[in-house]
């Protein structure tokens, strides 16, 4: 028996990390916790969940901020850096086309469980990933869309959108965004052909988009646009 027992804590020994490997799965569990407890958690508990001390956690992480942020910028930023600006700008495809495959890669990526809730648990708390990501969405997302309906329109699309433009994009792809909350948060019926609730819901906006804006604004009153 004494033979045994030294093979079965070489089994259970944990595997040393590299700094960056270790900083990674930090991060990776610490999304986790976040999306499981919300951000009232502590540290403390953190550490407990990671199987680390508190002190070693914070040699990576100087602060509960520094972690958050860097859940923020893997979890929510990292994921534009796969092109979808490009997809949405390629005006050798029809407009359609380029939309309804853009909310298939978005939604492939934000429709889990862990990215809503750690969205929705933001957001109640009051912190400031929310707001950096509406600004990035509105940005890089709706402000590329409206550019691209207009060019498609055969309007200005260089000028800047106007206020009610951002509007009726925001309620486009906030659209989207809530099928995904009442299916993975909420657990409600839904559509469950989601390329086919995209493929409508664009077909609505591009249709809403040229009655509003396009052969309908010839002659009115200029809109106020976005500062």
């Amino acid at each position: 028996m004494s033979k045994k027992c030294p093979q079965r804590r070489a089994r259970t020994k944990q595997k040393r990390l590299s700094p960056d490997d270790r900083r990674k799965e930090f991060v990776t569990k610490a999304t986790e916790f976040f999306a499981d407890e919300g951000f009232g958690g502590g540290t403390r508990a953190l550490a407990r969940r990671l199987g680390v001390t508190q002190p070693l956690l914070y040699r990576y992480f100087p602060s509960k901020d520094d972690l958050i942020k860097e859940v923020y910028r893997t979890v929510y930023l990292e994921p534009f850096d796969t092109g979808w600006e490009k997809l949405l700008a390629d005006r050798s495809r029809p407009i359609r086309e380029r939309l309804q495959e853009f909310y298939n890669a978005y939604t492939n990526v934000i429709f889990t469980r862990k990215w809503l809730r750690i969205y929705l648990y933001s957001g109640l708390k009051g912190l400031d990933i929310n707001r950096w990501y509406v600004g990035v969405v509105r940005d890089k997302i709706l402000s590329r869309i409206i550019r691209e309906c207009r060019h498609d329109a055969g309007l200005p699309s260089e000028i800047r959108p106007t206020a009610a433009e951002i509007e009726m994009a925001w309620v486009f792809h906030s659209g989207i965004f809530y099928y995904g909350v009442r299916k993975y948060i909420y657990d409600s019926p839904v559509l469950e052909d989601k390329e086919q609730m995209i493929a409508d819901a664009v077909g609505a906006f591009l249709a809403g988009f040229a009655q509003v804006f396009g052969a309908a604004s010839v002659g009115r009153a200029p809109v106020k646009e976005v500062v």
